[in-house]
């Protein structure tokens, strides 16, 4: 028998808080999911939950019940726009931020329990280079970072790059600018992300385009909506419409990389078993 198909597994991550990566996880996601993909959100903050609130869901299980053995996975999964999937993390509990390698590695394994249809797994992780950011980046296929125009910003992403490239081994980062005023601005500060990993890094970084500053995108995150959900014609509407579009053109994984991954079975093809006779 063939395992499920392979899912692509995204970890939207930043190296400085406040620049806008949750919004992105939670738009990008819904957009994927209005394309026709199915998609599931893991709230990567596992101690400060925001995906829940910011789409206005109101979970009674989360992360840490999975944890403590209350209840499996699954039960915690709540259903947002389009159909997205949404595994919440908790709020306010120092222990989940807390939490060991093990730990970690453990919740990663977990999801090879779920048998539910996917395509997609969006992994909205914390912001720098905590222990759940590194794990969660590594067992991803593809890790976005999140970057906009403050130097803090830029400094603090070439830091979590620097962590992720030399130490585990991630040879590739694509980069979004965010709450940028129009392209040009956002080449700007990604060729200075570029220049500064190009001499002292080895990694390869790629441009994946722009969120703009837009009114509309403040006023859905007050009303607990996707703002591709909310004014699909806004600007920055359209542009996590265009990354969604970007992302379904990426190479699908071939096969396990060799290291813990988020449901690495399913990147193992297993040969049917031929029956006396056959």
């Amino acid at each position: 028998m063939r395992m499920p198909r392979p899912v692509r597994v995204i970890a939207v991550t930043s190296g400085k808080g406040g620049v806008g990566k949750t919004s992105v996880s939670v738009n990008l996601a819904v957009a994927m999911a209005m394309d026709g993909r199915r998609v599931m959100i893991l709230d990567g903050d596992l101690g400060l939950a925001k995906v829940d609130v910011m789409l206005g869901l109101q979970p009674s299980l989360n992360l840490s019940h999975v944890l403590a053995g209350q209840c499996s996975l699954d039960d915690t999964i709540l259903e947002g726009p389009a159909g997205v999937m949404v595994v919440p993390a908790a709020s306010g509990q120092r222990s989940m931020a807390e939490l060991s390698p093990a730990e970690h590695a453990g919740l990663v394994r977990a999801f090879s329990e779920l048998q539910r249809p996917l395509d997609t797994l969006i992994v909205d992780t914390a912001a720098g280079i905590a222990d759940s950011v590194i794990t969660f980046s590594q067992a991803s296929q593809e890790v976005i970072v999140v970057i906009t125009n403050d130097p803090q910003s830029l400094t603090d992403a070439y830091a979590l790059i620097k962590v992720l490239s030399r130490d585990y081994g991630v040879a590739r980062v694509q980069v979004l600018a965010n709450q940028v005023h129009n392209v040009r601005e956002a080449r700007e500060i990604f060729d200075s992300l570029q220049r500064v990993c190009e001499r002292f890094l080895d990694v390869g970084l790629t441009p994946i385009g722009a969120i703009p500053q837009d009114e509309w995108l403040r006023r859905a995150v007050r009303r607990q909506r996707a703002v591709v959900d909310a004014y699909p014609s806004a600007p920055s509407a359209v542009a996590f419409r265009q990354l969604a579009a970007l992302t379904a053109a990426w190479t699908a994984p071939e096969g396990p990389r060799g290291n813990l991954e988020f449901f690495v079975e399913r990147l193992i093809t297993r040969e049917p078993v031929l029956g006396v006779g056959t």
